[in-house]
């Protein structure tokens, strides 16, 4: 069992530095047609803490996929090729404000195989600590999926039923120009996001996949919107299936006191990610 094969990585910590550049901050507002922090130590929105510690490989250190060769902090899992983003958790115990040096300390916490009717599945959560000036900003644990390359990249879903009176909701259609910036400003090179002819020939989507990470910022940008002045507390997101560059991505925010659940949904109105953020 690959859990048992890599239980020398459990416990495995490594710490890095990094500065809340300006620019990245700047990019991200553009990108996402937000507002710009403004000042030198504005706060930073919820989860644009993702454009910090980049991994920039050598050409000649990354994988067929675009992303850096297997090994390194992570379990390789070579007979896994297929990495994905499965969701995570984190609190907000602070804030991140532009211009400041921040750190964070990352530990594997946990590493579990399982199998079903797409063939074995191996996860490997990572608990993230960030810190700046401050003291502790944002604590998540993220969840990362490896899965073989047989059966079909996406499965047929049925539509959500329609969401509740009150819920709050926007359309966004990402197109290969916002999934390239976006690629760009978190440093992700896996190319499924931004080669089409590599994701549809090779892995088999029959387009663009909008990032996880990407639909989970949006949805929380959605929800605080929502919430007004109340503070993010807390965000848990979960990816259900891909969705695709320039279709209709309806994100859905449903408030019920001091948690609102969160989705978005692809043009079949199936659920594509879900999740919940908490304020106080």
């Amino acid at each position: 069992m690959h859990d048992m094969q890599f239980k020398t990585y459990l416990g495995k910590s490594e710490t890095r530095t990094d500065t809340v550049w300006p620019v990245l901050a700047s990019g991200m507002a553009a990108t996402l047609d937000a507002a710009h922090p403004a000042g030198a130590a504005a706060v930073l929105p919820p989860l644009w803490h993702w454009t910090l510690f980049q991994d920039w490989e050598p050409a000649a250190n990354l994988g067929p996929d675009g992303h850096p060769k297997r090994g390194g902090f992570l379990p390789p899992a070579h007979d896994l090729p297929r990495r994905m983003w499965a969701g995570g958790r984190m609190s907000f115990p602070g804030e991140l404000r532009v211009g400041a040096a921040v750190t964070r300390t990352s530990t594997i916490t946990s590493i579990e195989t399982k199998t079903g009717g797409s063939g074995t599945l191996l996860f490997v959560t990572v608990r993230h600590e960030i810190a700046g000036p401050d003291g502790p900003a944002v604590v998540e644990e993220h969840d990362i999926v490896y899965r073989g390359s047989e059966g079909s990249a996406v499965k047929p879903a049925s539509p959500a039923p329609p969401p509740p009176a009150g819920a709050v909701e926007r359309v966004v259609v990402p197109d290969a120009v916002m999934l390239f910036r976006y690629s760009a400003l978190t440093g992700n090179s896996h190319r499924i996001h931004y080669d089409l002819a590599y994701a549809t020939r090779d892995e088999g989507y029959p387009g663009l996949v909008v990032h996880g990470p990407l639909q989970a910022t949006l949805l929380a940008g959605l929800a605080t919107q929502a919430a007004g002045d109340a503070k993010l507390r807390g965000f848990s997101f979960r990816a259900r299936r891909p969705a695709f560059h320039d279709r209709p991505l309806r994100l859905i925010a449903v408030p019920a006191g001091a948690t609102m659940r969160v989705e978005s949904r692809d043009d079949t109105d199936a659920v594509c990610m879900s999740g919940e953020a908490t304020f106080g």
